[in-house]
């Protein structure tokens, strides 16, 4: 028989892990349903920390994450991994292979690793992954790992998502603080320099050493102090490093209210996306295809169009 949006939300608030699987997959399909259960559960979330995984692809993320779970899992920590792979921008189908890499996991109960697909959605994530989040927060889990796709130095919304960023890079990229800098260079939180048994790991390290150090004249005498460090992920070397690292960072956020004010921005980022969404489809809906042929013919212009579209939206307005 199949569950009800409320059998689904009282099955993961009691740890099930089929009832947030279910869950995240209406999340995850836009179906009505998902909304129902984000409802009921949204007020037993909030305690969850948000760790995110990203870089430059090649950077060994995933290989890094399976360690990750193995060492919070020695320490008696319940994690669940968002891995969010590429969708194909022809077919909108996605490989979901990170979770291979992760394999030996799979009969863990305590580790839950869940796949998604971009479709479409840049920046490195999924257009779910806040809502899958929330799902493991309300599920009781005590980290969720939530490893990008190969991110460009732009696409850095995982920053608005985790309260902890680990920016994982490699020797061999050519130039290793090019493939990291903009935005992810100022918003990581604990840098990795992985493959270090490779050749040209020094010089990464020293570039990235150099490239902290500047951004630590900008920093606060109180602010946190950016750790690098060095792993070799395939044979499970620096796993214990980098989660005392996440894990003293988590201290620092508790201690400079930051772990509320990351959640705040979380909580933004979520409502502004789902704003956008609905404005698209109201858009698509209701002025979409007309307006847009009359830009195509040239008869209006697309400033023109989008102060239309703003009228339209303001005239069904019932906002208070």
């Amino acid at each position: 028989m199949q569950q009800t949006a409320a059998e689904v939300a009282a099955g993961l608030l009691a740890g099930e892990t089929a009832a947030g699987a279910r869950a995240i997959r209406w999340l995850d399909d836009r179906d009505a349903r998902g909304s129902e259960v984000l409802a009921a559960i949204y007020p037993q979330t909030g305690r969850i920390h948000v760790v995110g995984v990203t870089g430059p692809p090649g950077a060994g993320k995933s290989t890094m994450t399976d360690m990750l779970i193995g060492e919070w899992r020695a320490r008696g920590k319940r994690v669940a991994v968002i891995a969010v792979d590429p969708s194909s921008p022809f077919t909108g189908g996605a490989i979901l292979g990170d979770r291979v890499r992760m394999a030996r996991h799979a009969l863990d109960p305590g580790v839950f690793i869940r796949s998604l697909g971009t479709r479409g959605q840049g920046g490195g994530l999924s257009r779910s992954t806040h809502d899958a989040a929330l799902v493991f927060d309300a599920m009781g889990f005590d980290v969720v790992i939530v490893e990008t796709v190969g991110v460009g130095q732009d696409e850095i919304d995982v920053v608005n998502l985790a309260h902890t960023t680990v920016i994982a890079t490699v020797p061999g990229l050519g130039d290793e603080v090019q493939a990291v800098k903009a935005g992810l260079m100022e918003a990581g939180d604990v840098f990795v320099v992985n493959k270090a048994d490779r050749d040209g790991y020094q010089a990464a390290h020293r570039q990235m050493e150099m490239m902290l150090h500047l951004r630590a004249q900008a920093v606060p005498p109180d602010g946190w102090d950016v750790p690098l460090l060095r792993a070799v992920a395939i044979d499970n070397q620096g796993g214990a490093e980098i989660v005392k690292a996440i894990e003293a960072h988590r201290t620092w956020l508790d201690r400079a209210g930051e772990f509320a004010r990351r959640g705040g921005m979380r909580a933004r980022e979520q409502v502004m996306t789902l704003v956008r969404d609905e404005l698209q489809a109201f858009v698509l809906e209701h002025v979409g295809d007309a307006l847009i042929e009359r830009v195509a013919q040239r008869r209006l212009d697309p400033h023109a169009a989008a102060r239309e579209v703003a009228r339209a939206l303001t005239e069904r307005s019932t906002l208070a």
